[in-house]
Parts: structure tokens; C-alpha cells; sequence
């Protein structure tokens, strides 16, 4: 997909498709108005009509206008101009390109004029791409060129990044669990690396034993897929800057172990390593666009399957910082590939901790689907990456982190157990066992189970992996660290 700036004007545009912006309270101007008066003012007499909606996301295709190029101009709503979505630009033109993806097209151009361009850019890239990998007959098909008019090509090329970074994130998750496991999700980081001035280690099961990481390896040991801890890192600035640590969860097939999934409930369950691609997808972004801060990026990765072999209600297992873990869910298995790789990252001498993972249901009966639940021991850390979180659109929330919470945790044979006392409260219960294992580093736990993977389509982007949170992400890392 080659993506290039385009100065020519809307209506000139040599293209298959044009995308224009209209706000539902503002008469057309810019680019808009620049087509609309090529056509004598059809579109606006169509937007009068009510025949071109113009409430946020929405989009209509208008066919052989008269004095315009290109066969379709395709009218993205870009809502209440007083109100904006903060993820207008990365949305509206997600959901211009996604209508036009629905057919082959050799080239569209944006003459979109929303705010970040960036995103803007990202949403062109995104909106075109779908979860139809081993389709015969697509349903999606991404543009085979993008022209945007009037952006510098340094705005075109971050926006790429960024696209092309939450499509990798989105393909990695999208792939079943017999492409993805532990080995070929590290394969995936070293060739990643390899384009990258980043550097990697790789720990297979031996090393895992050697350092300790009994519950990490507990998870691991019922299926025939050994596991792997992969560490990225990327310094960008001076090697005396503490590096920040992303951290993601990993299990590449979640079966729920001996305490088995129904069926209905194991169907999506390659989606369980959600966090660890979006740290891959991250760590690909601040790479390849040189941010100027140093991070290591680390994926905890195993299969949670059911032998033998596996690991058994009741188990006591020694964690890599020394505490013990009473099981009474091997269902409740991330957290344990977690507490290993947190301890990891302390370990590395890391300033801070944002760890993401599909980490529980009760995330979603709490906030719904389309939020993540966000919780923390260093108030000013969390509330900087919420704010980043709200600068791209992405939507995140606080749950409340009281030490009562803790008891909830308590086991009367082992030191903590890896489930709270009940259902009640149990994404914060797992936060409480996760922040067990970062001592008195500044940590965010982001629970991405809602919005990471969604069943139906949103306007803006197929259904599948969403690449939720990569540009928070990297908003956080440019805007707000530090």
C-alpha cells in the first residue's frame, strides 16, 4: 500500500474515490466546499434533503457527481462541531475507508480535514483492512494506493507507523492459535526486532526454570507448545534513562485448563494474548518512529491446555519473587504468566509499569464491551495515561484499588490465592494479586477484555482485533512520559 501527499484540487484529483468531511451544525467548507461547488451545490442541497447524513461516522456514497474526477465521493459525518469525538480523525476516516474497502479500489484520496492528521492517516490504514485473512473470497480489500491532500509527508509517515503498527497488533490476534503460540509469537518479535534498532532476548523453558518463574511454568506445562518469555528493548535517548516496561499477557490458546471453558466461551480464546501483541505493536511503533525515550517491551507467552500434565486445583506454586500461589481457578491463568514477567521487569530496573492483558470478564460486566478497566498504585502515573487514552479516543476507566481489596486474595495454605473470595469485584481482585508482584514500582494495569476484541463491526473497523490502546500507547510516550 504506498500512501503519498496529494496538493492537487479535490475535484482534479485523478483517484477512484474521494472522501470529504461534513459537520451536522456547519455549512460544507474547505475541501468539502471545494467539491460541493464543482457540482453546483449538490451536496449540499443533498444534505439539506436529509439524503447525506452528517451524524458522526456515518457515510454516504454519491455516484458521478458532475465536475469532480473521481467516480465516488464518499461524505464521512463528522458529527457536532462543538462536541468532536476525541477520536474523530482516527475514526471518520476509518469509516470512509471501511465502505470503500468493501470493494477493490487502486486508489482513494482523503481531502479530510480533521485533527490529528496523524490519526487521520493511522484510520485510512486501519479502516481498510479485516479480519478475512484465509477468506477465498475477501470482504475486505485494502487500497493498493492512498493519497492525502494537503498533509506533509511527515504526518503521512507517523500516521503510517501508526496504522501499520495497530495492524500488526490486530493480524498476530486475528491468526488462530495453530499459527500463533508461544515459539512462532516469539518468531514474530525477533522479525519485528530485526527491522528495528531494537535488541531481544528470547527465554525458552529452561531459562524460565533457571530464573525461578514456577508460575509462568505452571500455566505452560499442560500443553505440548513449550513457553517463551521474549524482551524487547528500545532506547531511543540516553542509556541513563530508566526505561519504562510494557508488559503483556500472553497465553496464545486459553482452554481454561482443567477448569475447562464451555465451548461457546473457548471460541475466541486466540484472542487471549491480546496483551503481548499490543506491546509488539508498540514497541514496532516507537521504533520505527524514533521516539526519544528508552522502554522494554515484555511478552509473557504460554498455552493454557488441558493433559496430563496439567496444572490442578489446589496446587501451591512458588512464584519468581519468592510468594506462594494457592490455585482454585486454572482458569484465572494470566495472572500467573504475569506475576512472573512483572517480577522480570522490576527486576530490569525499570522507573514504571503499564502491563495490558485480557485479563477478566468481570472487566467487561463492569464497563461493557468498548471500555477498558484501568487500575494502579501511583495516582499521577495513572491519571497522565488516562489523559493520554482520551487525546486518541480510546476509552478507559479507573477502578478503585482500597487495600480492603486485598483480603479478597488471601489463601489459607499459600501466601495469596489466584482468585478472590467471589464473583464481586473480581477485575479489581486480580489487579490486587498483580500488584503483588510489582513492589514499589509505579504500575498501571490496563484490562483490555472488552474492546480488544469485538464480535460485530464497529463503523470505523472490522470486527476481530480492534489494536486497541497501541496509539494510547504511543500518545503516552511522546506527549506524556516524563
Amino acid at each position: 500500500m504506498q500512501i503519498q501527499s496529494n496538493s492537487s484540487k479535490p475535484e482534479s484529483i485523478e483517484t477512484t474515490a474521494v472522501v470529504i468531511g461534513a459537520w451536522a451544525d456547519q455549512p460544507l467548507a474547505g475541501t468539502a466546499k471545494s467539491i460541493d461547488d464543482a457540482c453546483e451545490g449538490r451536496v449540499t442541497r443533498l444534505i439539506e434533503a436529509g439524503e447525506v447524513a452528517t451524524e458522526a461516522f456515518s457515510t454516504t456514497c454519491l455516484y458521478a457527481l458532475p465536475g469532480v474526477k473521481a467516480d465516488v465521493v464518499v461524505v464521512v459525518g463528522l458529527g457536532d462541531a462543538n462536541e468532536p469525538d476525541s477520536g474523530l480523525a482516527w475514526k471518520a476516516a476509518g469509516a470512509a475507508a471501511r465502505v470503500l474497502a468493501t470493494r477493490p479500489r487502486n486508489s482513494v484520496a482523503f481531502c479530510l480535514e480533521v485533527e490529528p492528521v496523524e490519526l487521520a492517516v493511522c484510520g485510512s490504514i486501519t479502516g481498510c483492512v479485516g479480519q478475512d485473512l484465509f477468506r477465498g473470497e475477501k470482504e475486505t480489500h485494502p487500497f493498493e494506493s492512498i493519497l492525502w491532500h494537503g498533509v506533509s509527508d511527515e504526518q503521512i509517515q507517523h500516521g503510517q507507523i501508526l496504522g501499520q503498527s495497530m495492524n500488526l497488533t490486530r493480524r498476530t490476534v486475528n491468526l488462530p492459535a495453530g499459527d500463533i503460540y508461544p515459539e512462532s509469537f516469539a518468531a514474530e518479535c525477533q522479525a519485528v526486532v530485526d527491522q528495528s534498532d531494537m535488541q531481544i532476548e528470547i527465554w525458552d523453558e529452561k531459562k524460565l526454570a533457571q530464573e525461578n518463574c514456577g508460575a509462568f511454568l505452571a500455566v505452560a506445562q499442560g500443553s505440548d507448545k513449550p513457553p517463551r518469555l521474549v524482551i524487547m528493548k528500545y532506547h531511543g535517548t540516553d542509556k541513563s534513562q530508566t526505561p519504562i516496561a510494557l508488559v503483556g499477557k500472553g497465553v496464545t490458546f486459553d482452554s481454561g485448563g482443567l477448569s475447562l471453558k464451555p465451548s461457546a466461551s473457548m471460541l475466541d480464546m486466540k484472542c487471549d494474548m491480546t496483551g503481548a501483541a499490543t506491546v509488539l505493536g508498540t514497541m514496532n511503533a516507537i521504533a520505527q518512529l524514533k521516539l526519544p525515550v528508552n522502554v522494554y517491551g515484555l511478552v509473557g507467552l504460554a498455552e493454557n491446555m488441558v493433559s496430563g500434565n496439567s496444572y490442578k486445583l489446589g496446587d501451591v506454586l512458588r512464584s519468581r519473587n519468592g510468594k506462594t500461589i494457592e490455585v482454585h481457578n486454572t482458569d484465572a491463568e494470566g495472572r500467573l504468566v504475569l506475576a512472573d514477567t512483572l517480577d522480570v521487569a522490576v527486576g530490569m530496573g525499570v522507573d514504571r509499569i503499564i502491563d495490558l492483558a485480557t485479563l477478566t470478564g468481570a472487566s467487561m460486566v463492569a464497563l461493557g464491551r468498548d471500555t477498558s478497566a484501568v487500575m494502579t498504585n501511583h495516582p499521577a502515573f495513572c491519571e497522565s495515561l488516562l489523559a493520554a487514552c482520551n487525546d486518541v479516543g480510546e476509552s478507559a476507566w479507573q477502578l478503585p484499588m482500597f487495600s480492603f481489596y486485598s483480603k479478597h486474595i488471601k489463601s489459607k495454605v499459600a501466601d495469596i490465592k489466584n482468585v478472590g473470595d467471589a464473583r464481586w469485584g473480581g477485575a479489581i481482585t486480580a489487579g490486587k494479586f498483580l500488584e503483588e508482584f510489582v513492589g514499589d514500582v509505579p504500575w498501571v494495569h490496563i484490562d483490555i477484555a472488552g474492546p480488544s476484541f469485538q464480535e460485530q463491526p464497529k463503523p470505523w473497523i472490522d470486527a476481530g482485533a480492534s489494536g486497541c490502546m497501541v496509539n494510547a500507547l504511543v500518545n503516552y510516550l511522546t506527549n506524556h512520559h516524563r
